[in-house]
């Protein structure tokens, strides 16, 4: 029987095995934690919360389904599916710009056929992918900013910008992703000075853009009263909000008390999405709650890198190291508000939190690790994907410096 079940990983559960122990522990977390957070929505759905559970259930499931079908590929696939990628969701996030589902001031949100989606969950996986596609093809230009990194920069800004309107955090977010990989890939200082320089000017434009015509960041006041609500003064409901986890951590102590134990689902507005971190230490205690989870990015993170730094090719080397940053930076910032540490942002946990496209889009970038991984036991995943399906596996020359 263990030589069977060995035998059923080895087939069909391929790459790094702690990635996949690491994913499917933050699954079984978010299935227990959102149903027993969430019953204050399903008394306002009418008690229903064998629904939510099962609605929850089945997008960890597609997501799990997502993830496995990914890590299948070979990872040079993810190269040229992100040129195709990018423009799909640089166009899905104009049209959400103009004629999105507009909630709490935000245009976030796209309704097709019945099905409500954020398209900024897209562009971080796809944007990612593509850099890493961009700096692996310009990785001989990379110390000239006019041929190797301004169309780098240009696409980059382009989403931040098209998300920058709706959600603050989420392109900042991004960015400061993206530039961490250029540096990682051998950008040299030159057009990283240039790069910061048109970022920062890029931030004082938008400053004064608001300024000027308040209407284009509908959002501007709401970022203003959580940073004046961090730094002391009164944030509104996110100030409020974030007293309630920090309530809920207090109660929780320092042992576990078990699933269903929290109460402050009953006052936090979202107990099953932004603060389910603080909700998790109110149920499972200071000493397992909140190291634990901590420890799975972790985890993650290191396990990215590890990848990332030994798979044969740039690609999948940047590939696996931007998304392990992606999702543990997303991680950090989501515990760093719960704990008052950040201002309140509204990212979700990935992989923890509830919300159908940020599940599957975060299993979608972890199947792409799994993929990455791959590389390093078998020399068939780390091949790269040509026109006329020829492979070959040419070592790659050093950036010059």
């Amino acid at each position: 029987m263990p030589n069977r079940f060995a035998d059923f990983l080895n087939t069909h559960l391929r790459g790094d095995r702690s990635t996949w122990v690491v994913a499917i522990l933050l699954v079984l977390t978010s299935l227990v934690s959102v149903y027993s957070a969430s019953a204050t929505l399903a008394w306002k759905q009418g008690g229903n919360s064998v629904g939510i559970l099962f609605r929850h259930g089945t997008f960890l499931a597609v997501g799990l389904g997502v993830m496995w079908t990914v890590h299948r590929l070979r990872f040079a696939w993810f190269s040229r599916l992100s040129q195709l990628g990018i423009h799909i969701a640089l166009v899905l996030l104009l049209l959400t710009l103009l004629m999105g589902s507009e909630i709490n001031d935000a245009r976030r949100w796209m309704d097709i056929g019945g099905f409500r989606f954020q398209p900024s969950d897209v562009a971080k996986v796809a944007l990612v992918a593509f850099v890493a596609r961009m700096l692996d093809k310009n990785r001989l230009v990379l110390h000239d900013f006019n041929k190797g990194v301004r169309p780098i920069v240009g696409y980059i800004a382009a989403t931040c910008a098209l998300i920058l309107p709706a959600d603050f955090s989420t392109a900042a977010m991004l960015a400061l992703v993206c530039f961490l990989m250029m540096i990682i890939a051998g950008v040299t200082w030159k057009p990283l000075a240039i790069t910061t320089g048109l970022g920062v000017g890029a931030v004082l434009a938008a400053a004064g853009l608001a300024s000027i015509a308040p209407e284009l960041f509908p959002r501007m006041g709401t970022w203003m009263a959580r940073a004046t609500g961090f730094f002391g003064g009164s944030g509104g409901s996110d100030s409020s909000q974030i007293d309630y986890a920090l309530q809920a951590i207090h109660q929780g102590g320092l042992l576990p008390h078990g699933p269903g134990s929290g109460l402050s689902r009953n006052a936090m507005p979202v107990a099953y999405a932004d603060m389910i971190y603080a909700f998790i230490i109110e149920e499972w205690g200071a000493l397992l709650g909140g190291p634990g989870l901590i420890l799975l990015y972790l985890i993650l993170f290191s396990r990215a890198i590890r990848i990332g730094t030994r798979c044969p090719r740039n690609f999948g080397g940047l590939l696996s190291i931007g998304l392990g940053l992606m999702l543990s930076l997303q991680a950090l910032v989501n515990m760093g508000v719960a704990v008052r540490l950040l201002p309140m942002t509204g990212q979700p946990l990935p992989l923890v939190s509830m919300g159908g496209t940020s599940i599957i889009f975060t299993c979608a970038a972890i199947g792409m690790i799994l993929s990455v991984s791959r590389s390093l036991t078998d020399p068939d995943a780390a091949a790269p994907v040509e026109p006329s399906g020829s492979r070959h596996t040419r070592p790659l020359e050093p950036t010059p410096s």
